[in-house]
């Protein structure tokens, strides 16, 4: 008979307190007081008022405040990955048995280890913490947040009666934007963005706590591949696709040799004419079962593979025949960026290489620009990098320095590599219309990069707000999905036409000063 009553009140307690620590009897306490001392006065409120704390602790209203033996993260006070999972899958059966609704969120930062190199460990932890307290402002007291990884949060609501498709992705997009705020740090402004995957309770893969933390974990997983400030809800698609990365190792080779992996080239556009000034190849892999897996997914694993090479020759040989191509079509693209890493800038026989190449499509060194991570300059470089750097300027090829404000490379260091041209990083681009701090930092790289006579292009210029910004600022071009997103060679044609039409009827923008 006791067992029996105690599993009765077990059963009421997990279908009822979700009820009173929601928002929909939350909605209806103003109403309640009122009717509590219309009808019984002062006394009677005073009962309610005393006796509901009772009720919602009797209940196990306060449990989730109650987890001594979770440990947590020094640096958030958040709950660590095992006592996260440990609460999902609590909450978890509890929505099973009450049929009330929840869901799980993974927010990730965007960039993370870039941030950390370019501002410290120190200031890294300061944002991170910044984030998880903005995370922590959204949601409310009895939902669940954990620090998951460095960079990484999970979020479990306590569930609710009306949660839906919609409403996720709503509570995503206010956490986003929280994050995506800008923080100061020494008095400058630093954006952080991220990438965030949710799974609603009743999408789980299968029937356990476990299962649908995974399942927002694969969702995170597809919206990082989507770029950064990704949001995606989990479909049962993601788990095909995820199962299938574990194979990737082994089809690269493959992928590289039956031409599954390709360049694919984003456009360049001059800030003085609005025409086209060049494109940059980017690897792009079209699997003929998966379609297309994105680059996070594949070029680490052909630099752990030692294949960086050979697809430095696939893209310099896409690049090359793209060029003549466009010349053959009459357009008009002035060069063409291929992204060489630190491995391949050590081969012996890399200028060589690259002259042939030249010389076997008859195209002159000008027309294609060897881009270069600043990484590489301030990492020490070896003798051999810095005599193929030279040679390559020496030959006549364009030395672009890419990601440029993120390794602190000196000004020695840009003059000895010959750079001719820096590209700012999109960490300096994002909302620099709305943000006079990030005005500012971009007014001192092109200052700086006009008394060195260096052409400038800004990276990942997505609106325009900062187009216009960047074209009064005097950066000479520009790059970005605002401007267009990679597309493979035989879309080029159709974008660069439909580009020069607009280009009839449309205002110039004056440059400050001028």
């Amino acid at each position: 008979m006791t067992k029996t009553l105690s599993q009765t009140l077990a059963h009421v307690r997990k279908r009822i307190v979700p009820v009173l620590l929601g928002p929909p009897l939350l909605a209806f306490l103003p109403a309640l007081t009122l009717a509590t001392f219309w009808m019984g006065g002062e006394a009677a409120l005073l009962i309610v008022a005393l006796g509901l704390p009772l009720v919602f602790a009797a209940m196990g209203g306060f449990a989730h405040l109650r987890r001594p033996g979770q440990p947590r993260d020094r640096l958030t006070g958040m709950l660590l990955r095992d006592g996260f999972e440990e609460v999902t899958c609590e909450i978890y059966d509890s929505a099973a048995e009450s049929g009330l609704r929840s869901a799980v969120f993974m927010v990730e930062l965007d960039d993370f280890k870039d941030l950390a190199q370019r501002h410290g460990q120190e200031t890294a932890d300061m944002l991170v913490n910044r984030c998880g307290d903005r995370i922590l402002s959204i949601l409310r007291p009895q939902d669940s947040v954990a620090r998951i990884s460095d960079s990484r949060f999970g979020v479990c609501l306590t569930p609710v009666l009306q949660m839906d498709l919609e409403l996720a992705i709503q509570l995503a997009g206010r956490l986003q934007t929280a994050i995506e705020e800008p923080i100061s740090v020494d008095g400058v402004s630093v954006y952080v963005s991220c990438s965030i995957g949710f799974c609603l309770h009743g999408r789980a893969p299968k029937p356990a706590g476990s299962d649908w933390i995974n399942a927002a974990t694969t969702a995170l997983m597809e919206a990082q591949t989507n770029g950064p400030s990704g949001i995606r809800a989990y479909t049962e698609d993601m788990d095909k696709r995820g199962k299938a990365r574990g194979d990737v190792k082994e089809e690269l080779v493959n992928a590289l040799e039956s031409g599954q992996i390709q360049a694919w080239f984003q456009p360049q556009i001059c800030t003085d004419t609005g025409r086209v000034s060049g494109f940059e190849a980017l690897a792009r892999w079209n699997h003929p079962v998966r379609g297309m897996i994105p680059p996070m997914s594949f070029l680490p694993a052909l630099e752990d593979a030692g294949l960086m090479e050979r697809l430095s020759e696939i893209m310099l040989y896409n690049a090359l025949t793209a060029l003549k191509a466009w010349d053959a079509a009459g357009l008009n693209v002035p060069s063409v960026g291929v992204n060489f890493a630190t491995d391949e800038l050590r081969n012996v026989n890399l200028v060589e290489r690259i002259q042939w190449e030249l010389e076997r499509f008859g195209l002159t060194p000008d027309r294609l620009c060897v881009e270069i991570l600043e990484t590489v300059m301030t990492d020490q470089p070896d003798d051999m990098i810095v005599r193929n750097i030279a040679a390559l300027g020496e030959l006549g090829c364009n030395i672009d320095l890419d990601d440029f404000g993120t390794g602190h490379a000196s000004i020695a260091a840009v003059q000895r590599f010959r750079v001719s041209r820096i590209k700012i990083d999109r960490s300096f681009v994002m909302k620099a219309d709305r943000d006079p701090e990030q005005q500012k930092l971009i007014a001192a790289i092109l200052t700086m990069a006009e008394r060195l006579d260096l052409a400038t292009l800004a990276e990942g210029v997505e609106t325009v707000g900062e187009h216009a910004l960047l074209a009064q600022l005097g950066c000479d071009h520009v790059q970005g999905f605002g401007i267009g997103r990679p597309m493979p060679f035989d879309q080029t044609l159709d974008w660069i036409a439909a580009h020069e039409a607009k280009l009839q009827d449309a205002p110039v923008i004056g440059r400050q000063g001028k």
